[in-house]
């Protein structure tokens, strides 16, 4: 007895009914076109099954809902919002889904008047999730799958002269759900645009075009073949460039076919940095299209994959089709939007993660200069948490429904010169269906490489690709020829979750190093966080947010763009540690070497704008505008700059940044390519005395100790052994610590080390114990000694603290802090967040200025974008807005820092440079929100001073710190005065250095 009948939706070997062979998506299109985006009928069903009876017929549907077309229905009020990485959201039972199959009926009216009768109607869908049967005037048309993929129907025998019913009826879960379990929100309905196009019954069905290159690499070779929907036909085509002829030529159509070859002598090649694209336009009959060509060759030669015969380096993201309140619908303004911003941060590559992108995006890329591997709409990784991986990928059965994923992807992008490889997928393990797909793709598509990270021993693809490759692996992978001594490509490394990812710079310099390593793809472009407004607050749902369970919470929020399109810090971090351009200091003196990472483009397109700077202003600039180096290579530059006289107790700069010369079609002239900076050796060190004020009074009870005169309140309680307050006049600046401190609000990139942190060794629960508490007077000065011993709820590890308090007359307040590292038992932490203090400022002191690294975020292994400087802020915009509350805003190497009122300013200066983080919040709000929305305003200002604090890594999902960032059990010292000054003297007292 059979247990189960197979539904339509539930046919594995159902590819389509009556849907038309893929084909290319045409840059230009004479045939006339019905945009039929817009206000549909709409009915929302629990199961197919519950469709009400004559649903596709014309007179139903008058009383339905209106949904807007394209869109998708979770985010328009129906069914449920659902978020996971890799689980499906059903029982495995391929290829059957639930019986409870959320559907959407979409209806809508068109009016064809008698002239576009008498042509053929092809109704097409560039994307619907996840299956769908339509009907024209209550017949059916077809049916068809592949969410990220057109479907056209021929409906030219169902349409009539007048109004005309379509009816479309889409399935949530289908057979094809299974091959669809990508890391992105579960969304369903009509989600990309839908067209009606008028065909005449002369057209050109299809024109595919290869823009190849002969031995030499100069000269073009054109391949066109054309099909026609007449059987014998003549037409023309013709080649241009910038509105100029090339060349032209008459076809002949024998059997619906013809070809077209023609060598284009000194063609301009396409690449990434030089896009030069013509327009090849073909006629037959009535009907024109027109297809753009890149001239390009993608080869491997050597064992490197090559375009134009050079060894490129990819420096890549992963792009998913996104938008916060659309989801998955782009318009093509936003996809030009995110590919403008990918040039102007050196972005050179993208991956399609993980199907083909909405086709805009191709078109984009090929006009901009991107390279492309373009990802067949497949994963089914839910299969390996049941440690069944290959269940169907290595089932026979389901062979046509991988073969069709990659070859009808294959024929509508193969057009575009910006693909240069194809990927059949993502996280599907690997079996006989994808061999059988990497033979189809390459009949169709021999020119291109074939990409699929599952095929581990790259068995059927051109490169070796992984994910997440650790550091010391991946230099074994350059240094060695496993896996045929295939090129290898990193397709996701880097992730951008939260704050992070650090340790990018690792990574570039051993792409640059290894020949054989070729690059990579950060994951990933976009945060998936989901516009909300809730009364007067707005913020970002993430996974969980919902309701929905089993869900991976916020880590769909892993972009280096926030939903709101703002740039993350990382986003600095990645466009300067992949600049194309590298200038590196060539002894003390004024020569700089300057080296070209560019594959095809000389540096004579770059400036260099140089300036000698003080810690906030320029004293000397200029511009060096020949450059020469040729790609790969490098060049020594003199700076001109003229010997000057420093200012006393002042630091130099020289400062470089390159820019572009001229504009180009992504920036206008001037645009910043990247930026270095490197310290001058020239100083004139002034000590002065420190000055004295009035006699400092001492007065104590059995619990405070208290030190003042006019300039300055300090007081202490003895039995606790710690700073209470620092005050001047009427106003305390200090109304606690400093304490010591080993804990971060815990960020993404330290998920696997939180519940050891948190859970097992405590580090939030610190305390100290006083174990001495004494004090001297001393000739306008009193010193407070204070011996404490810090560690953290039942753990055997800590640190002997010993803090030294120097209260002056004139109002400062030095504080020197040493710590011994002790261990009375076995277990203690790999590593920890920081080793540092942290203080309670005076909420109004708001106004805040440093010199360090900045103007942004940046730590010990992500501070590539960051120069020295005297920076100013708010003590709020020094913080990072991440989706998922977590520490943020930390500034490295700070000399010191002032927090002011208005009128004072709280100035702290470091003996050493220090890691400083201000914000209106403590670790612990940090720790307890979910949305920025929830962190809970402290009431004052948290200061942490950071001895070290450990880098960011990218353990969320990659490399978690490197041994050179993180934070060790260890000694350690710390010496910072305090004092307070008028605000418009911050600078000048910040300068001053004492004899003693």
């Amino acid at each position: 007895m059979t247990r189960r009948t197979k539904k339509r939706w539930e046919d594995q070997t159902l590819g389509h009914i009556g849907r038309r062979e893929a084909r290319t998506e045409f840059y230009k299109d004479s045939a006339s076109r019905i945009n039929l985006n817009g206000e549909w009928r709409f009915l929302y069903l629990e199961a197919p099954e519950l469709s009400p009876e004559g649903f596709m017929n014309r007179e139903t549907g008058t009383d339905w809902d209106l949904i807007d077309v394209p869109s998708v229905w979770q985010l328009r009020g129906y069914d449920r919002m659902h978020y996971t990485d890799v689980l499906y959201l059903f029982p495995i039972n391929p290829p059957f889904v639930p019986s409870e199959n959320p559907t959407g009926i979409y209806k809508k009216t068109v009016h064809l008047n008698r002239e576009w009768i008498q042509k053929d109607t092809i109704l097409k869908f560039h994307g619907v999730d996840s299956a769908f049967d339509v009907w024209v005037n209550g017949t059916h048309a077809g049916y068809s799958k592949v969410s990220r993929l057109p479907s056209e129907f021929d409906i030219t025998g169902y349409v009539q002269e007048g109004d005309n019913d379509i009816t479309v009826r889409v399935y949530k879960w289908s057979d094809g759900t299974y091959l669809e379990d990508q890391d992105m929100w579960w969304l369903s309905g009509i989600y990309r645009d839908v067209e009606l196009i008028n065909e005449p019954k002369d057209s050109i069905i299809d024109c595919t075009v290869e823009g190849d290159l002969d031995s030499t690499y100069k000269n073009g070779i054109l391949k066109a073949n054309i099909t026609t929907k007449q059987k014998t036909c003549e037409g023309i085509w013709k080649l241009e460039r910038d509105g100029q002829v090339v060349t032209r030529g008459i076809f002949q159509a024998e059997e619906g076919k013809a070809q077209v070859r023609e060598t284009i002598p000194g063609a301009e090649l396409w690449t990434a940095e030089t896009p030069g694209l013509y327009e090849l336009t073909v006629s037959a009959g009535n009907h024109e299209i027109v297809v753009r060509v890149g001239f390009r060759k993608v080869e491997i030669k050597d064992n490197n994959f090559r375009v134009n015969n050079q060894v490129i380096l990819l420096n890549g993201v992963n792009h998913h089709d996104f938008h916060p309140k659309e989801g998955r619908c782009v318009t093509r303004e936003q996809m030009e939007a995110d590919i403008l911003l990918m040039k102007q941060n050196n972005i050179n590559a993208l991956r399609c993660s993980h199907y083909p992108a909405n086709g805009y995006l191709y078109d984009l890329c090929d006009e901009y200069g991107l390279y492309v591997i373009d990802e067949a709409d497949l994963e089914c990784h839910g299969f390996e948490w049941v440690e069944r991986y290959d269940w169907i990928t290595d089932d026979p059965s389901w062979k046509e429904a991988y073969v069709d994923r990659s070859v009808r992807m294959v024929k509508r992008d193969r057009n575009h010169p910006c693909i240069i490889m194809w990927s059949m997928g993502n996280e599907s393990s690997f079996g006989c269906n994808f061999k059988s797909a990497a033979e189809a793709v390459k009949e169709l598509d021999p020119g291109r490489l074939l990409h699929y990270e599952g095929d581990y021993e790259a068995e059927v693809a051109d490169v070796y690709s992984t994910m997440y490759t650790r550091l010391n692996r991946l230099k074994e992978i350059g240094e060695s020829d496993i896996k045929g001594n295939k090129p290898h490509v990193m397709c996701e490394y880097g992730h951008a979750m939260g704050n992070g990812p650090g340790g990018l710079k690792a990574y570039q310099e051993l792409y640059r190093k290894y020949k054989r390593l070729q690059g990579g793809f950060l994951w990933e472009w976009y945060d998936h966080g989901i516009y909300t407004e809730e009364g007067k607050e707005t913020y970002y749902r993430y996974g969980g947010n919902y309701g929905d369970f089993p869900t991976n919470g916020n880590f769909c929020i892993d972009g280096l763009l926030m939903p709101d399109r703002t740039p993350s810090p990382a986003m600095l971090e990645y466009k300067q540690v992949i600049a194309p351009v590298e200038v590196i200091r060539a002894g003390t003196g004024r020569e700089v070497l300057v080296r070209n990472h560019y594959d095809f483009l000389t540096l004579g397109h770059v400036t260099l704008k140089w300036e000698i700077r003080t810690e906030e202003h320029n004293i000397q600039e200029g511009t060096i505008t020949h450059m020469t180096a040729l790609p790969h290579e490098e060049e020594k530059v003199t700076i001109p700059f003229l010997p000057f006289l420093p200012e006393a107790n002042t630091d130099y700069y020289l400062n470089i940044t390159v820019c572009q010369k001229e504009d180009t079609n992504f920036a206008k002239a001037g645009h910043e390519i990247s930026k270095v900076q490197f310290p001058l050796n020239i100083s004139c060190d002034v000590l002065e005395e420190r000055p004295k004020g009035e006699p400092l009074q001492v007065s104590e009870t059995t619990d405070l100790l208290k030190v003042e005169n006019g300039a300055v309140t300090v007081t202490f309680h003895k039995i606790f052994g710690k700073l209470l307050s620092v005050g001047a006049g009427d106003q305390v600046y200090i109304n606690e610590g400093p304490v010591m401190n080993v804990y971060r609000a815990t960020i993404d990139n330290d998920m696997y080390k939180k519940e050891d942190w948190l859970n097992k060794y405590f580090i939030q629960k610190s305390s100290e114990q006083t174990e001495y508490f004494t004090y001297q007077t001393e000739a306008d000065q009193v010193v407070v000694s204070i011996g404490k011993y810090f560690g953290c709820l039942n753990q055997s590890w800590g640190f002997e603290c010993d803090y030294e308090y120097t209260i002056y007359s004139c109002g400062q307040v030095k504080v020197d802090l040493k710590g011994k590292a002790v261990q009375r038992g076995k277990l203690e932490p790999s590593f920890l967040p920081r080793i540092g203090v942290v203080m309670k400022g005076n909420k109004s002191l708001q106004n805040a200025v440093w010199y360090g690294l900045g103007p942004g975020e940046n730590y010990s292994d992500s501070k590539a974008a960051s120069l020295m400087g005297i920076y100013s802020s708010s003590v709020d915009e020094m913080g990072t807005n991440y989706v998922f509350p977590q520490e943020n805003g930390h500034r490295e190497e700070v000399k010191w820092f002032g927090i002011g009122d208005g009128n004072k300013s709280l100035l702290c200066k470091m003996e050493a440079p220090m890691g400083l983080n201000l914000g209106n919040y403590t670790d612990e709000s940090l720790e307890e929100a979910k949305h920025p929305f929830q962190i809970q305003r402290a009431d004052h200002v948290e200061i942490h001073l950071d001895y070290l604090q450990s880098g960011l890594g990218s353990n969320s999902c990659g490399e978690e710190q490197l041994e050179e960032y993180k934070v060790k059990l260890q000694d350690f010292s710390m010496a910072f005065v305090m004092q307070v000054v008028d605000d418009g003297e911050v600078r000048k007292e910040a300068k001053k250095h004492y004899l003693d």
